[in-house]
């Protein structure tokens, strides 16, 4: 396909409540959207900065997506059942992992539309199943958090994720369970904030509230390691792994029993099912819009089965803890996400709400 034109647009969405983590706090987050048009179609991608682990801001991204990415495809145009090769292309020109995550969605979505099938199918799902997602409960005092996990309860979700890292771990995980009761699961993130022995200690005191997984309790691979053999709690990879190399090298060490994806973090579907052929994998969002969550939803419907991830919910339901969107896509029902029939990744934006929340 002949790609016409290629565009950034950097926008935000504000947060119901202050998005906490130990690795600070976000009152709106920063997303980046790429409209590519080709052949009288139109592709939607997304992604997101990820400045809070240190990466470049939606500007710079926006800089990489029409200072690099636009010639690579206008000049080349792509084959959609070899939307690798085009990406291969842009990497070769050091676009980063979040440009080439919004760039592949794009081009999937674009692909879908020029055959008139859903990414799903085009991706090889023989048909589509409700994605089943875990809430996002970020750090907040016993009472927020009480107000917090009700309101999630209230929408039918089963599966919690707490955001640890802070002096406020055991109070956090305490507070869900008495709020919850029994037959939830609760796993926890506390995005590498722990020593290894912090985290072997605080690992053992949470086993007595039953914890379904713990995701990168501490920074690097060869750490992980150290911890999964001092506790009995399931690891997951997360800031580790952004690679098929990384996955390999996490299996080698033993560092974890899996590995969450974000579609932003590896660089888009292509990549993230590369991930998934080497270890068990589950998908999280990078707190993405709709664009970018529907891309992941598509994504689940082909990931691998495994014993080790058969019932761990993903992480795709972040789009409640916005106040605002700019459209809509995978449809939300209780603790599940339903993508449809509709050509591409079906997501329809809503361009006045996005204007109105376009950043300059």
């Amino acid at each position: 396909m002949k790609v016409e034109a290629l565009e950034a647009i950097p926008y935000s969405l504000p947060f119901r409540e202050p998005y906490v983590t130990a690795r600070g706090k976000l009152l709106e987050r920063d997303l980046l959207l790429v409209r590519a048009r080709a052949e009288g179609l139109e592709g939607w991608g997304e992604t997101a900065a990820l400045s809070l682990r240190g990466g470049a801001g939606v500007a710079e991204l926006a800089g990489e997506v029409e200072g690099v990415c636009r010639d690579v495809l206008m000049d080349g145009g792509f084959e959609p059942d070899r939307i690798w090769s085009a990406l291969a292309r842009c990497r070769s020109r050091k676009a980063s992992a979040p440009v080439l995550a919004a760039v592949d969605i794009a081009l999937h979505d674009l692909a879908g539309k020029a055959a008139g099938e859903p990414v799903w199918k085009q991706l090889g799902a023989p048909a589509a199943s409700p994605v089943v997602c875990n809430a996002t409960l970020p750090a907040a005092n016993p009472t927020e958090l009480r107000e917090l996990a009700e309101r999630w309860a209230a929408d039918g979700f089963r599966t919690y994720k707490l955001k640890m890292g802070l002096a406020s771990d055991m109070a956090q995980i305490a507070t869900v369970r008495s709020v919850l009761g029994p037959d939830v699961k609760i796993r926890v993130d506390a995005n590498a904030a722990w020593s290894v022995p912090q985290a072997v200690e605080r690992l053992a005191a949470m086993e007595e509230h039953v914890v379904e997984l713990a995701e990168q309790p501490v920074a690097g691979l060869e750490q992980l390691a150290e911890v999964r053999a001092r506790t009995r709690i399931p690891l997951a990879a997360d800031e580790s792994v952004a690679s098929p190399r990384d996955a390999r090298r996490a299996v080698e060490l033993g560092a974890c029993q899996m590995v969450t994806v974000k579609l932003a973090k590896v660089g888009g579907i292509s990549e993230a099912l590369a991930v998934a052929g080497e270890m068990p994998v589950y998908l999280s969002s990078a707190l993405e819009g709709p664009v970018g969550i529907a891309a992941a939803a598509h994504c689940a419907q082909v990931l691998p089965s495994h014993a080790v991830t058969a019932g761990v919910a993903h992480g795709l339901a972040t789009e409640r803890l916005f106040s605002e969107t700019i459209g809509t896509g995978a449809v939300a029902s209780r603790d599940t996400l339903r993508v449809g029939d509709a050509p591409g990744l079906g997501v329809e934006v809503d361009t006045d709400a996005l204007e109105a929340r376009r950043l300059v």
